[in-house]
């Protein structure tokens, strides 16, 4: 199976936030965010392994800045790191206000399996990051993995070579 690079999966999505997709505060709820997250997650994910990818989980969000009424909201997301079926996939998001000013408010971390049509895991091609960012994405998603399974006890702590070297220097 021949590797992938991330720009092989970006998926960008533009949304315009309308009355209907916010609260009380004029601003886009929490949870129309994260339904947009995970459906441009699922695209990019359907584009590294070409076939159907389930979320398996929603690792991180950060709501760092609301989004108004009126905004435009860009997606932006790219596998960060796949493993042998499932992918970590880095959601960016963007607000460009009415005068064209673009900037970053949120992030999520999401991660998905393959599976096929008996929805049994599929291996997925291998992911070769190419600029600074994705490769400091790709070895960070790796401490997040491994730090997943040991709090889920799926992992021996002493087991976990990537996070024993952050934290102890091993």
């Amino acid at each position: 199976m021949k590797s992938k690079t991330p720009k092989d999966s970006l998926t960008i999505q533009t949304n315009l936030v309308m009355p209907n997709d916010t609260n009380q505060m004029h601003t886009l709820f929490g949870g129309k965010l994260l339904a947009w997250m995970d459906e441009v997650a699922s695209i990019c994910a359907f584009r590294h392994c070409n076939n159907v990818a389930v979320t398996a989980s929603i690792n991180n969000v950060s709501f760092d800045l609301p989004i108004l009424n009126g905004a435009y909201v860009t997606l932006e997301a790219k596998v960060s790191r796949a493993f042998k079926s499932s992918m970590e996939i880095f959601v960016d998001v963007f607000v460009e206000s009415r005068d064209g000013k673009k900037e970053k408010c949120n992030e999520a971390i999401l991660t998905f399996v393959a599976i096929d049509e008996h929805k049994r895991p599929l291996v997925v091609p291998e992911l070769s990051p190419e600029t600074e960012q994705e490769k400091q994405r790709y070895a960070s998603a790796l401490r997040r993995r491994q730090l997943s399974l040991v709090l889920a006890e799926k992992m021996d702590p002493k087991e976990a070579t990537e996070l024993k070297s952050l934290f102890l220097g091993e």
